[in-house]
């Protein structure tokens, strides 16, 4: 049985200002032409499908085109897509007219009520069993398991899963959003303080694959069979050199599984630049690049550049980031009161102020600049 695997998706999602919609209509429709042309047998996602958990009009019309065409995929070939809420979701929200949905092959967790959604499948080895567990807190499993002790997520999604009693002679996967302990996240994710939402990989232990969500990097954790599939597209620079991909798993007898993976071409990249602001505005260095993606652009300039993104812009149009690499910005100077102020004449205090400030003193024509100002300001 040949499964993909794909998360993150945030539909609506908004970077640095800059709304990410018609990027997530490119690549959704680019994961539909990989399905029609790879032939999976189901299609997991496993989470995180809005950004919010009130999306836009946009948003909602946006997956509903997705998922048309998911239903029309189920007519034609018999693909099933089984779908479980995250933490950015509202899980009623998504969940609303899923047993309507379910009939055009389409499987979404519903609220979590103690117990855990399963769809079955079936192919030449036997039957493969779905287990759709939604993105857990503690509060959402205590309700249902009150004599557990259950102060963690650990302990939540332990006490889930134990109750689930997994055949093992049979082929099971599971779709969970969670942050299992030593996965590398990134900037674009949202974070608990202390890493109170980490929970064991061996929560996962009798599962043939483990199609994990949340983390926004693609990663193995603890096996190459529990996975993140990471986001379809960059969500931050700290992503800068991820490969996006939709994951491939392909079940075969009972122990026998392979993973490879469907490398995603974005609409626009997402990329960091750095360079003398000349540098960068010297056609010959950007004509065999492509000057449309999203960039964050680090100047190393020494002197700031008046209205320096205006300008880039010219070039680099979806400029989501504008920072500078000098003596200034490197060195952190504390900028304290002078105990001899009144011994010193305003030049030398702007002087040694500006230092304190840029890591450098002030240049010949800056100084003959900032002397003329005082003589005006002093002289009136």
């Amino acid at each position: 049985m040949k499964l993909f695997h794909i998360s993150d998706l945030h539909i609506g999602k908004k970077v640095n200002g800059f709304s990410m919609i018609e990027d997530q209509r490119y690549i959704l429709t680019e994961i539909i032409q990989m399905i029609e042309e790879e032939r999976p047998d189901v299609l997991l996602i496993s989470g995180d499908v809005y950004d919010v958990k009130q999306p836009s009009a946009e948003a909602v019309a946006l997956l509903d085109v997705f998922l048309k065409k998911l239903a029309k995929e189920h007519a034609d070939t018999g693909m099933d897509t089984c779908i479980i809420s995250g933490n950015h979701d509202s899980a009623e929200r998504l969940a609303y007219a899923s047993s309507i949905i379910d009939m055009s092959g389409i499987h979404i967790s519903p609220v979590y009520d103690g117990k855990v959604s399963v769809f079955r499948k079936s192919d030449e080895y036997g039957e493969v069993y779905f287990y759709l567990l939604p993105f857990l807190r503690p509060a959402d499993v205590r309700r249902y398991f009150p004599d557990e002790g259950i102060n963690s997520y650990d302990d939540a999604i332990h006490t889930v899963v134990s109750d689930l009693n997994v055949d093992t002679s049979k082929r099971n996967v599971i779709l969970s959003h969670q942050f299992v302990t030593g996965a590398k996240r990134s900037e674009s994710e949202e974070v608990i303080v202390g890493g109170l939402d980490n929970i064991s990989a061996s929560n996962y232990d009798d599962f043939d694959y483990a199609a994990l969500g949340h983390i926004h990097g693609p990663q193995k954790t603890g096996r190459d069979t529990v996975r993140y599939s990471g986001t379809p597209l960059k969500y931050s620079f700290s992503e800068e050199h991820d490969k996006k991909s939709v994951v491939e798993v392909d079940l075969l007898e009972k122990g026998n599984v392979s993973i490879s993976l469907h490398e995603l071409t974005p609409r626009h990249d997402m990329r960091v630049i750095r360079g003398r602001y000349d540098d960068l505005m010297n056609r010959e260095n950007y004509k065999d690049t492509d000057t449309d993606d999203y960039v964050k652009i680090v100047l190393t300039d020494e002197e700031d550049i008046p209205s320096a993104i205006e300008k880039l812009r010219v070039v680099y149009p979806n400029i989501m980031q504008l920072e500078y690499d000098n003596k200034r910005t490197r060195t952190a100077q504390t900028i304290e009161g002078d105990a001899k102020v009144d011994e010193k004449s305003p030049q030398q205090l702007f002087e040694e102020f500006y230092e304190l400030q840029n890591n450098q003193s002030m240049k010949d024509e800056q100084k003959e600049y900032v002397s003329s100002l005082i003589e005006k300001v002093w002289g009136d």
